[in-house]
């Protein structure tokens, strides 16, 4: 049995396709290309804050979140940017007995607005808090350590091949890709994560069930 269940954020509960507008529009590049970069840059399975440096050489994303903050255009979350099955998703995992919680490589402000979003779970952390970020082993550690359970009894959920399912996996977790987002997409038919990810989702509606192993649907 499962005890408790642990979300990744951007493009797990976030959509970030606003963040990213933002971002454009605050380096002085369109929209369109700098989306286009970003798919780039994800299809050969790099960091996202690379598709920065094609547009600013040594580009500093510490200190530019910093003077968008100061100029008032720092990060946003709000209603508007959470996909729209989750908080019934979350909700529904709760009434099911579960723990559910969420921890992903955002800033200590994310964590911040994440809570002001009243959001059915029952503890946020983000890799600005902890002082370390996915795919660092040490990042798995403190989702065992905030989650109830053997590393066994926890899942974590999240749409990245090489930050999520795989780290998490070598942590002794269950893992859950869910398939939105371009790197949920990219990874979701991906021979590596079909070969490690328990489960494979197309919504956090999808867990309840299968977590109770009603229509679980296993990779191997």
């Amino acid at each position: 049995m499962m005890r408790s269940v642990v979300f990744d954020v951007g493009e797990t509960l976030i959509d970030d396709t606003r963040e990213w507008a933002r971002w454009a529009d605050w380096i002085g590049v369109p929209r369109h290309t700098f989306s286009a970069v970003l798919g780039a840059v994800t299809a050969q399975g790099r960091d996202n804050a690379e598709t920065f440096d094609y547009f600013r050489p040594g580009f500093d994303l510490i200190k530019e979140r910093r003077r968008r903050e100061d100029a008032g255009f720092g990060e946003l979350i709000e209603d508007a940017d959470l996909y729209s099955d989750v908080r019934k998703g979350l909700a529904a995992l709760r009434d099911a007995g579960l723990w559910v919680g969420i921890a992903g490589n955002q800033t200590t402000r994310a964590a911040e607005l994440l809570h002001l979003l009243g959001l059915p779970v029952e503890a946020i952390a983000t890799s600005g808090e902890w002082g370390v970020a996915k795919p660092d082993p040490g990042f798995f550690d403190r989702v065992m350590a905030m989650a109830p359970g053997k590393p066994w009894e926890i899942v974590y959920v999240g749409d990245h091949r090489d930050n999520d399912v795989l780290p998490a996996r070598e942590a002794g977790l269950r893992t859950a890709l869910i398939r939105r987002g371009p790197w949920g997409h990219l990874w979701a038919e991906d021979p590596v994560v079909r070969a490690h990810a328990d489960w494979i989702i197309d919504s956090i509606e999808d867990l309840p069930c299968l977590l109770a192993g009603e229509g679980r649907r296993r990779l191997r």
